[in-house]
Protein backbone atom coordinates (compact mmCIF):
# COMPACT_ATOMS: atom_id res chain seq x y z
CA UNK A 1 0.00 0.00 0.00
CA UNK A 2 1.26 3.23 -0.78
CA UNK A 3 1.89 5.96 1.64
CA UNK A 4 0.09 9.07 1.25
CA UNK A 5 1.33 12.25 2.64
CA UNK A 6 -0.88 15.15 2.98
CA UNK A 7 -2.22 17.39 5.21
CA UNK A 8 -5.00 16.47 7.91
CA UNK A 9 -8.67 17.47 6.83
CA UNK A 10 -8.56 19.04 10.24
CA UNK A 11 -6.50 21.47 8.41
CA UNK A 12 -7.88 24.08 5.89
CA UNK A 13 -6.43 23.35 2.41
CA UNK A 14 -5.00 26.49 1.68
CA UNK A 15 -3.99 28.86 4.91
CA UNK A 16 -5.51 32.11 3.85
CA UNK A 17 -3.20 35.01 4.16
CA UNK A 18 -3.02 38.52 3.21
CA UNK A 19 -1.21 37.76 0.48
CA UNK A 20 -1.85 35.72 -2.46
CA UNK A 21 1.75 33.98 -1.84
CA UNK A 22 1.56 32.53 1.06
CA UNK A 23 -1.46 30.51 1.13
CA UNK A 24 0.74 27.65 1.36
CA UNK A 25 2.71 28.66 4.22
CA UNK A 26 2.17 29.56 7.60
CA UNK A 27 2.72 32.98 9.20
CA UNK A 28 5.17 31.67 11.69
CA UNK A 29 8.61 32.38 12.03
CA UNK A 30 11.26 29.67 11.08
CA UNK A 31 11.85 27.60 14.22
CA UNK A 32 8.63 28.76 16.21
CA UNK A 33 7.28 25.70 17.83
CA UNK A 34 3.61 26.37 16.66
CA UNK A 35 3.58 25.09 13.85
CA UNK A 36 4.72 21.69 14.85
CA UNK A 37 1.92 22.01 17.58
CA UNK A 38 -0.70 23.20 15.27
CA UNK A 39 0.05 19.39 13.34
CA UNK A 40 -0.05 17.57 16.24
CA UNK A 41 -3.51 18.80 17.11
CA UNK A 42 -4.80 18.32 13.74
CA UNK A 43 -3.33 14.72 13.24
CA UNK A 44 -5.01 13.63 16.53
CA UNK A 45 -8.33 15.26 16.01
CA UNK A 46 -8.60 13.36 12.69
CA UNK A 47 -7.41 10.47 14.44
CA UNK A 48 -9.84 9.83 17.13
CA UNK A 49 -12.38 10.71 15.07
CA UNK A 50 -13.00 14.22 16.50
CA UNK A 51 -12.86 16.62 13.88
CA UNK A 52 -16.15 17.33 12.95
CA UNK A 53 -16.72 18.54 16.75
CA UNK A 54 -13.90 20.29 17.65
CA UNK A 55 -13.93 24.25 18.70
CA UNK A 56 -10.25 25.95 18.77
CA UNK A 57 -10.14 29.31 21.14
CA UNK A 58 -7.41 31.32 20.61
CA UNK A 59 -6.77 34.76 22.57
CA UNK A 60 -4.16 37.63 21.67
CA UNK A 61 -0.67 35.97 20.73
CA UNK A 62 1.20 34.28 18.01
CA UNK A 63 -1.80 31.65 18.27
CA UNK A 64 -4.71 34.18 17.36
CA UNK A 65 -4.54 33.67 13.89
CA UNK A 66 -5.26 29.65 14.78
CA UNK A 67 -8.64 30.27 12.24
CA UNK A 68 -6.36 30.61 9.60
CA UNK A 69 -5.19 26.80 10.17
CA UNK A 70 -8.00 24.35 11.37
CA UNK A 71 -11.18 23.52 9.74
CA UNK A 72 -13.30 23.64 12.93
CA UNK A 73 -15.48 26.18 14.93
CA UNK A 74 -13.39 28.83 15.63
CA UNK A 75 -13.24 31.85 18.33
CA UNK A 76 -10.72 34.58 18.58
CA UNK A 77 -11.32 35.84 22.96
CA UNK A 78 -9.69 38.54 24.26
CA UNK A 79 -6.43 38.75 25.63
CA UNK A 80 -6.29 35.89 28.32
CA UNK A 81 -9.65 34.93 28.11
CA UNK A 82 -9.64 31.94 26.42
CA UNK A 83 -10.39 29.47 29.23
CA UNK A 84 -13.63 32.02 29.92
CA UNK A 85 -14.73 31.77 26.39
CA UNK A 86 -13.66 27.96 26.06
CA UNK A 87 -16.35 26.83 29.20
CA UNK A 88 -18.94 28.77 27.57
CA UNK A 89 -18.50 27.20 24.32
CA UNK A 90 -18.46 23.81 26.13
CA UNK A 91 -21.21 24.34 28.34
CA UNK A 92 -23.54 25.17 25.35
CA UNK A 93 -22.22 22.94 23.16
CA UNK A 94 -21.19 19.43 25.88
CA UNK A 95 -20.72 17.59 22.85
CA UNK A 96 -18.19 19.73 21.26
CA UNK A 97 -14.39 19.42 21.46
CA UNK A 98 -13.23 22.17 22.58
CA UNK A 99 -9.55 23.10 22.92
CA UNK A 100 -8.30 26.56 24.63
CA UNK A 101 -4.60 27.33 23.12
CA UNK A 102 -2.35 30.12 24.73
CA UNK A 103 1.00 31.14 24.90
CA UNK A 104 2.10 32.05 28.42
CA UNK A 105 2.39 36.01 28.44
CA UNK A 106 -1.60 34.91 27.97
CA UNK A 107 -2.06 32.26 30.26
CA UNK A 108 0.09 33.03 33.02
CA UNK A 109 -0.55 36.85 33.22
CA UNK A 110 -3.65 38.10 32.20
CA UNK A 111 -5.26 34.94 31.93
CA UNK A 112 -4.08 33.64 35.27
CA UNK A 113 -7.47 33.82 37.23
CA UNK A 114 -9.20 32.57 34.18
CA UNK A 115 -6.78 29.57 33.83
CA UNK A 116 -6.99 28.81 38.00
CA UNK A 117 -10.40 28.50 37.86
CA UNK A 118 -11.73 27.00 35.01
CA UNK A 119 -9.27 24.37 36.35
CA UNK A 120 -10.68 24.28 39.86
CA UNK A 121 -13.95 23.59 38.54
CA UNK A 122 -12.53 20.90 36.20
CA UNK A 123 -14.12 22.27 33.39
CA UNK A 124 -14.40 19.63 30.37
CA UNK A 125 -11.90 21.22 27.97
CA UNK A 126 -8.58 20.56 27.21
CA UNK A 127 -5.86 23.53 27.24
CA UNK A 128 -2.77 23.68 24.96
CA UNK A 129 -0.16 25.88 26.56
CA UNK A 130 2.65 27.19 25.01
CA UNK A 131 5.54 28.48 26.73
CA UNK A 132 8.18 29.63 25.42
CA UNK A 133 9.37 32.20 28.32
CA UNK A 134 8.80 35.23 26.08
CA UNK A 135 5.92 37.55 24.76
CA UNK A 136 6.78 36.48 21.11
CA UNK A 137 3.87 38.41 18.94
CA UNK A 138 4.76 41.92 21.13
CA UNK A 139 8.24 42.42 20.86
CA UNK A 140 9.77 39.98 23.07
CA UNK A 141 8.91 41.20 26.62
CA UNK A 142 9.29 39.40 29.81
CA UNK A 143 6.70 37.25 30.47
CA UNK A 144 5.80 35.40 33.72
CA UNK A 145 7.67 32.33 32.49
CA UNK A 146 10.47 34.00 31.89
CA UNK A 147 13.75 32.78 33.36
CA UNK A 148 15.91 34.37 36.13
CA UNK A 149 18.64 35.84 34.23
CA UNK A 150 17.17 36.21 30.64
CA UNK A 151 17.05 39.00 28.70
CA UNK A 152 14.34 40.32 27.23
CA UNK A 153 13.31 44.01 26.03
CA UNK A 154 11.93 44.40 28.76
CA UNK A 155 14.85 42.68 31.37
CA UNK A 156 17.79 44.02 28.83
CA UNK A 157 19.88 43.50 31.49
CA UNK A 158 17.90 39.86 32.28
CA UNK A 159 15.21 39.21 34.88
CA UNK A 160 16.63 39.07 38.54
CA UNK A 161 14.60 37.73 41.51
CA UNK A 162 14.70 40.73 43.50
CA UNK A 163 12.91 42.95 40.70
CA UNK A 164 10.36 40.28 38.65
CA UNK A 165 10.26 37.53 40.77
CA UNK A 166 10.68 33.92 39.70
CA UNK A 167 8.81 32.39 36.50
CA UNK A 168 5.57 30.82 37.51
CA UNK A 169 5.56 27.17 36.99
CA UNK A 170 1.85 26.87 35.64
CA UNK A 171 2.19 22.59 35.65
CA UNK A 172 3.50 22.43 39.31
CA UNK A 173 0.71 25.06 40.40
CA UNK A 174 -2.65 23.43 38.72
CA UNK A 175 -1.70 20.04 40.17
CA UNK A 176 -2.60 21.18 43.74
CA UNK A 177 -6.21 21.27 42.46
CA UNK A 178 -8.23 18.84 43.29
CA UNK A 179 -10.23 18.96 40.48
CA UNK A 180 -8.01 18.77 37.12
CA UNK A 181 -8.04 15.18 35.51
CA UNK A 182 -4.80 15.63 33.36
CA UNK A 183 -1.83 18.22 33.73
CA UNK A 184 1.42 17.31 31.83
CA UNK A 185 4.80 19.17 30.75
CA UNK A 186 6.34 18.21 27.19
CA UNK A 187 8.76 19.89 24.83
CA UNK A 188 9.92 19.90 21.11
CA UNK A 189 13.59 19.76 21.79
CA UNK A 190 13.77 16.60 19.64
CA UNK A 191 12.30 13.44 18.28
CA UNK A 192 11.27 11.97 21.52
CA UNK A 193 10.11 14.79 23.04
CA UNK A 194 8.00 15.84 20.10
CA UNK A 195 6.81 11.71 20.23
CA UNK A 196 5.57 12.68 23.83
CA UNK A 197 4.41 16.02 23.19
CA UNK A 198 2.22 14.21 20.20
CA UNK A 199 0.71 11.57 22.78
CA UNK A 200 0.08 13.39 25.48
CA UNK A 201 -2.31 15.64 22.66
CA UNK A 202 -3.89 12.56 22.18
CA UNK A 203 -4.01 12.04 25.63
CA UNK A 204 -6.09 15.46 26.36
CA UNK A 205 -8.09 14.94 24.07
CA UNK A 206 -9.23 11.71 24.47
CA UNK A 207 -9.91 12.44 28.30
CA UNK A 208 -12.43 15.24 26.76
CA UNK A 209 -13.98 12.99 24.59
CA UNK A 210 -14.94 10.46 27.55
CA UNK A 211 -16.01 13.01 29.35
CA UNK A 212 -13.31 12.92 32.31
CA UNK A 213 -12.47 15.73 32.96
CA UNK A 214 -9.91 19.22 32.87
CA UNK A 215 -6.92 18.54 30.69
CA UNK A 216 -3.76 20.35 30.63
CA UNK A 217 -0.68 20.10 28.43
CA UNK A 218 2.06 22.45 28.50
CA UNK A 219 4.24 22.72 25.37
CA UNK A 220 8.27 23.44 25.95
CA UNK A 221 8.92 25.70 22.52
CA UNK A 222 11.46 27.22 20.98
CA UNK A 223 10.98 30.83 19.91
CA UNK A 224 14.13 32.11 17.92
CA UNK A 225 13.17 35.13 17.20
CA UNK A 226 11.97 36.43 20.56
CA UNK A 227 15.18 35.07 21.85
CA UNK A 228 17.38 36.17 19.09
CA UNK A 229 18.77 32.86 17.98
CA UNK A 230 19.26 30.96 15.22
CA UNK A 231 16.42 28.04 15.04
CA UNK A 232 19.13 25.14 16.20
CA UNK A 233 20.57 27.29 18.85
CA UNK A 234 17.18 28.08 19.79
CA UNK A 235 16.32 24.19 20.50
CA UNK A 236 19.82 23.57 22.18
CA UNK A 237 18.62 25.90 24.42
CA UNK A 238 15.49 24.81 25.38
CA UNK A 239 17.09 21.71 25.89
CA UNK A 240 20.02 22.80 28.42
CA UNK A 241 18.64 25.51 29.97
CA UNK A 242 14.47 25.88 29.67
CA UNK A 243 14.32 22.15 31.02
CA UNK A 244 16.31 22.73 33.94
CA UNK A 245 13.79 25.47 35.28
CA UNK A 246 10.67 23.58 33.45
CA UNK A 247 11.20 19.70 34.03
CA UNK A 248 9.25 17.86 31.71
CA UNK A 249 6.77 15.00 33.14
CA UNK A 250 2.75 14.20 33.63
CA UNK A 251 2.26 16.13 37.26
CA UNK A 252 -1.37 14.35 38.07
CA UNK A 253 -2.97 11.84 36.21
CA UNK A 254 -6.60 10.90 37.42
CA UNK A 255 -7.86 9.68 34.06
CA UNK A 256 -7.56 5.85 34.79
CA UNK A 257 -9.75 6.68 38.04
CA UNK A 258 -12.15 9.20 36.75
CA UNK A 259 -15.28 7.35 35.23
CA UNK A 260 -16.52 8.49 31.40
CA UNK A 261 -19.02 11.79 31.59
CA UNK A 262 -18.49 12.40 34.99
CA UNK A 263 -17.25 15.55 33.85
CA UNK A 264 -19.62 16.30 31.36
CA UNK A 265 -22.42 18.86 31.75
CA UNK A 266 -25.65 18.74 29.86
CA UNK A 267 -27.56 21.76 27.93
CA UNK A 268 -30.45 23.03 30.48
CA UNK A 269 -33.92 21.18 28.01
CA UNK A 270 -35.62 23.89 26.67
CA UNK A 271 -38.89 21.98 28.19
CA UNK A 272 -39.74 23.54 31.30
CA UNK A 273 -40.33 20.14 33.13
CA UNK A 274 -37.22 18.22 31.68
CA UNK A 275 -35.65 21.13 33.15
CA UNK A 276 -37.14 21.15 36.24
CA UNK A 277 -36.06 17.43 36.64
CA UNK A 278 -32.66 18.16 35.64
CA UNK A 279 -32.31 20.59 38.17
CA UNK A 280 -33.50 18.62 40.91
CA UNK A 281 -31.07 15.52 40.03
CA UNK A 282 -28.51 18.79 40.23
CA UNK A 283 -29.32 19.28 43.85
CA UNK A 284 -30.32 22.81 43.59
CA UNK A 285 -30.82 24.79 46.99
CA UNK A 286 -34.46 25.88 46.16
CA UNK A 287 -37.04 23.51 46.21
CA UNK A 288 -37.80 23.25 42.53
CA UNK A 289 -41.49 23.77 41.26
CA UNK A 290 -41.81 24.19 37.63
CA UNK A 291 -44.31 26.90 36.45
CA UNK A 292 -44.84 28.41 32.86
CA UNK A 293 -43.68 31.58 31.71
CA UNK A 294 -46.70 33.69 30.35
CA UNK A 295 -43.89 35.70 28.41
CA UNK A 296 -40.25 36.05 28.76
CA UNK A 297 -39.27 38.85 31.52
CA UNK A 298 -36.04 41.05 30.12
CA UNK A 299 -35.71 43.38 33.08
CA UNK A 300 -33.85 46.61 33.94
CA UNK A 301 -33.71 47.45 37.65
CA UNK A 302 -31.90 51.01 38.24
CA UNK A 303 -31.78 53.23 41.32
CA UNK A 304 -28.80 54.42 43.71
CA UNK A 305 -26.22 52.28 45.30
CA UNK A 306 -28.05 51.18 48.79
CA UNK A 307 -31.25 50.97 47.31
CA UNK A 308 -31.49 47.51 47.20
CA UNK A 309 -31.22 47.06 43.51
CA UNK A 310 -28.88 44.75 42.67
CA UNK A 311 -30.63 42.32 45.49
CA UNK A 312 -33.88 42.86 43.45
CA UNK A 313 -32.07 41.68 40.87
CA UNK A 314 -31.31 38.76 42.59
CA UNK A 315 -34.60 37.85 44.37
CA UNK A 316 -36.38 37.60 40.85
CA UNK A 317 -33.56 35.46 39.39
CA UNK A 318 -33.76 33.06 42.02
CA UNK A 319 -37.70 32.91 41.92
CA UNK A 320 -37.04 32.39 38.10
CA UNK A 321 -34.59 29.45 38.78
CA UNK A 322 -37.30 27.42 41.29
CA UNK A 323 -39.37 27.61 38.04
CA UNK A 324 -37.07 26.01 36.28
CA UNK A 325 -36.49 29.00 33.45
CA UNK A 326 -33.10 29.66 31.69
CA UNK A 327 -32.10 32.66 33.79
CA UNK A 328 -29.31 35.60 34.06
CA UNK A 329 -28.33 38.29 36.06
CA UNK A 330 -26.15 41.13 35.36
CA UNK A 331 -24.94 43.68 37.54
CA UNK A 332 -23.36 47.03 36.76
CA UNK A 333 -22.31 49.82 39.63
CA UNK A 334 -19.81 52.62 40.23
CA UNK A 335 -16.78 52.62 42.76
CA UNK A 336 -19.01 53.87 45.70
CA UNK A 337 -20.76 51.18 48.43
CA UNK A 338 -23.15 53.73 48.84
CA UNK A 339 -24.89 56.11 47.25
CA UNK A 340 -23.48 55.84 43.37
CA UNK A 341 -25.72 54.65 40.76
CA UNK A 342 -26.45 50.91 40.59
CA UNK A 343 -28.61 49.06 38.09
CA UNK A 344 -28.94 45.61 36.93
CA UNK A 345 -30.19 43.58 33.71
CA UNK A 346 -32.17 40.40 34.45
CA UNK A 347 -33.50 38.25 31.91
CA UNK A 348 -36.47 35.09 32.46
CA UNK A 349 -36.91 33.24 29.90
CA UNK A 350 -38.38 30.19 27.90
CA UNK A 351 -35.42 29.29 25.61
CA UNK A 352 -31.45 30.29 25.80
CA UNK A 353 -30.47 33.89 26.77
CA UNK A 354 -28.25 35.05 23.84
CA UNK A 355 -26.56 37.82 25.84
CA UNK A 356 -27.10 38.95 30.00
CA UNK A 357 -27.18 42.74 29.26
CA UNK A 358 -30.47 44.10 28.75
CA UNK A 359 -30.74 47.02 25.81
CA UNK A 360 -34.49 47.12 25.66
CA UNK A 361 -36.42 45.94 28.83
CA UNK A 362 -40.13 44.85 29.10
CA UNK A 363 -39.71 45.97 32.95
CA UNK A 364 -38.15 48.81 33.87
CA UNK A 365 -37.71 49.31 37.80
CA UNK A 366 -36.41 53.19 38.63
CA UNK A 367 -36.16 53.96 42.05
CA UNK A 368 -34.50 57.34 41.48
CA UNK A 369 -35.59 60.14 38.96
CA UNK A 370 -32.25 60.12 37.44
CA UNK A 371 -33.12 56.22 36.66
CA UNK A 372 -36.41 57.29 35.08
CA UNK A 373 -34.86 59.31 32.39
CA UNK A 374 -31.86 57.23 31.53
CA UNK A 375 -34.01 54.34 30.36
CA UNK A 376 -37.57 55.54 29.63
CA UNK A 377 -36.95 55.57 26.61
CA UNK A 378 -35.64 51.88 26.24
CA UNK A 379 -38.43 50.46 27.39
CA UNK A 380 -40.57 48.44 24.90
CA UNK A 381 -44.17 49.54 23.91
CA UNK A 382 -46.51 48.64 25.91
CA UNK A 383 -43.56 47.30 29.14
CA UNK A 384 -44.08 47.65 32.08
CA UNK A 385 -42.13 51.05 34.49
CA UNK A 386 -42.71 51.02 37.67
CA UNK A 387 -41.37 54.03 39.93
CA UNK A 388 -40.93 55.27 43.54
CA UNK A 389 -43.27 57.76 43.43
CA UNK A 390 -41.90 59.33 47.06
CA UNK A 391 -38.55 59.63 45.62
CA UNK A 392 -39.05 60.47 41.54
CA UNK A 393 -40.35 63.88 41.04
CA UNK A 394 -41.92 62.89 37.04
CA UNK A 395 -43.65 60.00 35.87
CA UNK A 396 -43.12 58.26 32.61
CA UNK A 397 -44.96 58.46 29.71
CA UNK A 398 -48.40 56.31 30.09
CA UNK A 399 -49.10 56.87 26.16
CA UNK A 400 -46.93 54.05 25.48
CA UNK A 401 -45.88 52.14 29.01
CA UNK A 402 -47.79 50.64 31.75
CA UNK A 403 -46.38 52.81 34.49
CA UNK A 404 -46.81 52.12 38.42
CA UNK A 405 -46.08 54.72 40.58
CA UNK A 406 -46.08 53.37 44.24
CA UNK A 407 -44.42 54.71 47.07
CA UNK A 408 -41.86 51.89 48.00
CA UNK A 409 -39.92 53.62 50.29
CA UNK A 410 -42.56 54.49 52.46
CA UNK A 411 -44.61 51.76 52.38
CA UNK A 412 -41.46 49.81 53.25
CA UNK A 413 -41.15 52.42 56.23
CA UNK A 414 -44.11 51.24 57.58
CA UNK A 415 -42.98 47.65 57.82
CA UNK A 416 -39.91 48.45 59.58
CA UNK A 417 -37.32 49.46 57.62
CA UNK A 418 -36.97 51.46 54.28
CA UNK A 419 -34.34 48.62 53.05
CA UNK A 420 -36.75 46.49 52.14
CA UNK A 421 -38.09 49.10 49.20
CA UNK A 422 -36.63 46.73 46.85
CA UNK A 423 -38.82 43.66 47.86
CA UNK A 424 -42.39 46.05 47.52
CA UNK A 425 -41.19 46.92 43.96
CA UNK A 426 -40.62 43.02 43.52
CA UNK A 427 -44.54 42.65 44.78
CA UNK A 428 -45.45 45.14 42.48
CA UNK A 429 -43.86 43.25 39.78
CA UNK A 430 -45.17 39.94 40.20
CA UNK A 431 -48.70 41.08 40.82
CA UNK A 432 -48.75 43.65 37.68
CA UNK A 433 -47.36 41.04 35.13
CA UNK A 434 -48.88 37.87 36.35
CA UNK A 435 -45.96 35.68 36.07
CA UNK A 436 -45.62 34.10 39.66
CA UNK A 437 -48.10 33.47 42.16
CA UNK A 438 -47.66 35.36 45.92
CA UNK A 439 -47.33 32.06 47.67
CA UNK A 440 -44.56 31.02 45.31
CA UNK A 441 -42.25 34.04 45.75
CA UNK A 442 -42.57 34.42 49.14
CA UNK A 443 -41.19 30.39 49.62
CA UNK A 444 -38.40 31.20 47.65
CA UNK A 445 -37.89 34.15 49.86
CA UNK A 446 -37.58 31.99 53.08
CA UNK A 447 -35.17 29.84 51.04
CA UNK A 448 -32.98 33.05 50.61
CA UNK A 449 -33.12 35.16 53.59
CA UNK A 450 -32.12 33.10 56.41
CA UNK A 451 -32.47 35.68 59.41
CA UNK A 452 -35.88 35.60 61.24
CA UNK A 453 -36.63 38.83 61.38
CA UNK A 454 -35.45 40.33 58.51
CA UNK A 455 -37.53 37.72 56.89
CA UNK A 456 -41.08 38.57 58.16
CA UNK A 457 -40.31 42.06 57.02
CA UNK A 458 -39.48 41.25 53.80
CA UNK A 459 -42.62 39.02 53.12
CA UNK A 460 -44.83 41.69 54.88
CA UNK A 461 -43.13 44.16 51.79
CA UNK A 462 -43.65 41.71 49.28
CA UNK A 463 -47.37 41.84 50.19
CA UNK A 464 -47.48 45.34 50.35
CA UNK A 465 -46.51 45.87 46.92
CA UNK A 466 -48.73 43.27 45.76
CA UNK A 467 -51.77 44.38 47.22
CA UNK A 468 -50.82 47.67 46.27
CA UNK A 469 -51.24 46.87 42.65
CA UNK A 470 -54.04 44.38 42.78
CA UNK A 471 -56.28 46.96 44.51
CA UNK A 472 -54.72 50.01 43.12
Amino acid sequence: MAKVFEKPTSFYSNFERKTAGSKKSTHYCPGCGHGNVHKMIAEALEDLGLAERSVFVSPVGCSVFGYYYFNSGNFQSAHGRAAAVATAVKRTNPDSIVMSYQGDGDLAAIGTAETIHTANRGENITVFFINNAIYGMTGGQMAPTTMIGQRSTTTPGGRTEVDHGNPIKVCEMLATLPAPTFITRVGLGNSKQIMQTRKAIRKALKIQAEGKGYSFVEILAPCPTGWKMDPPDARDHLLSTMEDIFPLGVYKDTSEDVTEDHWKRVSLPFDVNKRHEYLQAMKTPLDLEPVELKQDLNCKFAGFGGQGILTLGLFLAQVGMKAGHQVSWFPAYGPEMRGGTANCSVNICKDRIGAPTVEHPNVLVAMNQPSVEMFEDEVVDGGWVFLDSGICTGTASADRLKVTAIPAAEMADAVGTPKVANVVMLGAICAATGTFEPDYVKDTLRVIVRKKELLEMNLAAFDAGWEFVKNG
